[in-house]
């Protein structure tokens, strides 16, 4: 079992979360460069078969200002994401038979603005793909071995972003095999259910309702991080994924409000986020401020609000805290925060700036 100081934080950094408007604008400048072992900058894209930027800005200024952060923690280790779910999986089959040059680029581009890894988010390898994303982590961590043999440089770090669905991870990884090539799996564990059900349902229950039906007790961060060692990946190298945002719906009848109760769709988008069927923690916040009544499932250990016919899954500080003990007390290798720009990290609406991350941070490190 891994000891707590060998624990990680890893936080994701969204590069769109500085065009929200207002108080839900975040740049590196937000960012407390304390609370996390890992920042990882997402997304990079593949472009001509090689790594490229989303947009200028990434270049410009965005990429220095997140690895400079290193400055305020010499500790700190800052990789960059490529890939992620706006870009499928098709970027990732086109690299089929032409992974020396990706590979070339993505180490030049690294060391250019500083990055210490990379985390390949290949959301999500099919059947058919499992033999090449298997291939794309060993080449990639054999040409980080040889670049850093050669240049007397650390090692590049190499991280993968993973899914819970028990049928994606049996179809589209070679568990074993990958675990051996990366230094950590990034599982998300998260959005076990939402909006495109025609229930509510929670974000990342601790654990399923005894009660569900078969396919619903699959579905719970124990059983995902379960799976995943199982499967043959060591405890140490799953980082287990919280989200700081929750799942909103639109109750169908308001006189049935319990888990599993019947949607009618997507709750409207929130200010900050805009976007349909999502609300950051400060968000969920501000509702429960507003009138907004929090219950806890004390079957799954995550609380749930309602405000009408608003509907809202979402993790607090008390489910978090329960979710640290499982990470420490099964050794599992730490936790990830998808995102940090969706905790309350301007104290709007908590009583301390990222309380969600902070309380990660105070019981893993």
């Amino acid at each position: 079992m891994a000891s707590s100081s060998d624990k990680k934080v890893v936080c994701y950094y969204t590069n769109w979360a500085q065009y929200r408007p207002g108080r839900g604008r975040f740049t590196a400048e937000n960012i407390d460069a304390h609370i996390c072992t890992h920042i990882i900058y997402a997304f990079a894209r593949i472009r001509g078969g090689e790594i490229a930027a989303s947009e200028a800005s990434d270049e410009s200024w965005h990429y220095r200002a997140v690895t400079s952060l290193k400055n305020k923690n010499p500790r700190l280790k800052v990789l960059l994401a490529v890939g992620g779910a706006s870009y499928g999986t098709q970027m990732f089959k086109d690299l089929a038979g032409r992974e020396p040059a990706f590979i070339r680029s993505a180490i030049s581009f690294l060391r250019k603005y500083d990055f210490d890894g990379l985390d390949v988010d290949w959301e999500y390898p099919e059947a058919c793909d499992k033999a090449n994303f298997t291939r794309l982590l060993q080449e990639l961590k054999n040409a980080f071995v040889a670049e850093a043999e050669r240049t007397h440089r650390s090692r590049l770090l190499l991280t993968a972003a993973v899914p819970v669905g028990p049928d994606k991870i049996s179809n589209g990884y070679d568990v074993p095999a990958v675990a051996r090539f990366v230094d950590f799996l990034n599982v998300m564990a998260y959005d076990f259910h939402g909006p495109w059900e025609g229930s509510v349902g929670h974000n990342a229950p601790l654990y399923a309702q005894a009660s569900a039906g078969d396919y619903r007790r699959q579905l719970s961060v124990t059983n995902a991080a379960r799976i995943w060692h199982e499967s043959g990946a060591p405890k140490h190298k799953l980082v287990i994924g919280m989200p700081t945002y929750g799942r909103s719906y639109r109750l169908a009848n308001t006189a049935h409000t319990s888990p599993y109760s019947a949607a009618a769709g997507a709750w409207e988008a929130e200010e900050y986020t805009r976007e349909e069927g999502i609300m950051a923690y400060y968000e969920v916040q501000k509702n429960l401020q507003r009138g907004g009544r929090k219950f806890w499932d004390d079957e799954m250990k995550v609380p749930y609000m309602v405000k009408g016919s608003m509907w809202v899954s979402f993790d607090d500080e008390k489910s978090i805290k329960k979710k640290m003990k499982f990470i420490k007390n099964e050794g599992f290798g730490g936790a990830m925060v998808w995102t940090l720009d969706m905790d309350d990290f301007n104290e709007s609406f908590s009583h301390r700036k990222f309380p969600l991350v902070k309380i990660m941070s105070e019981m893993l490190l």
